[in-house]
């Protein structure tokens, strides 16, 4: 029998409060959840199409799979008063960036080797034209789950850029258009995790089994 995740209390109240908002703006369709690890290390990497993502991801997978989805962010984001706040109370992940390679990710890699469920979009930014397919993807993803032998689920979102698009947040038919979230099989690296070109490799994979998931979301979300 399928563990019951790990939500907190917060989350749990998170969950249900965004929940019920989520329900007044989208029709949500998921498919492919049951393939999120119920539990230890993994991570979810999507396509990016809109700002609200993150918390349409987290949403899902905290109603779908019973477990926090935990982002990596800007460390510097910490330190803002409320939005600091909000992310430690949602326990995300900070990440400090411009202090060299992987050991400037140590803290990131240890909270995900000791169980957490991951979040990351590999394009790195929203893509400003979503039909056109997904964006280059970074390696940072691979070389995350090659430190940590967490199996990476490529996820594909839509219907988000209804509401919130690169362009910036607004409101207009379709009033409560459908939004899509589907998840895929697990993959992990196959490779050396120490070789530069089987990370590329791993993170070209991704990129591909993101693209995928993406197509059939947008299918998904439009069928």
């Amino acid at each position: 029998m399928k563990a019951r995740g790990d939500l907190n209390g917060w989350w749990r109240f998170g969950v249900l409060l965004v929940g019920f908002v989520w329900r007044l703006l989208f029709r949500t369709r998921v498919e492919g959840a049951e393939r999120v690890p119920a539990t230890g290390p993994a991570i979810v990497a999507a396509n990016h199409v809109s700002g609200m993502d993150g918390v349409a991801l987290a949403l899902v997978t905290g109603q779908r799979c019973r477990r926090m989805t935990r982002f990596l962010v800007a460390a510097e984001f910490f330190d803002r008063k409320w939005f600091g706040w909000a992310l430690r109370l949602y326990r995300q992940i900070p990440l400090r960036r411009g202090q060299g390679d992987l050991p400037a990710l140590e803290e990131a890699l240890a909270t995900i080797r000791g169980g957490a469920l991951a979040g990351i979009f590999p394009e790195g930014t929203v893509n400003p034209d979503p039909g056109a397919g997904v964006q280059r993807g970074r390696r940072g993803v691979a070389r995350i789950a090659a430190a940590t032998g967490a199996p990476v689920v490529p996820v594909g979102v839509w219907g988000t850029q209804h509401r919130w698009p690169k362009s910036g947040l607004h409101v207009r038919r379709p009033w409560r258009p459908a939004f899509a979230v589907s998840y895929g099989e697990p993959i992990q690296l196959e490779g050396d995790p120490r070789a530069p070109d089987d990370i590329q490799l791993f993170a070209e994979q991704i990129m591909t089994a993101i693209g995928k998931q993406a197509a059939q979301a947008r299918a998904l979300a439009e069928g």
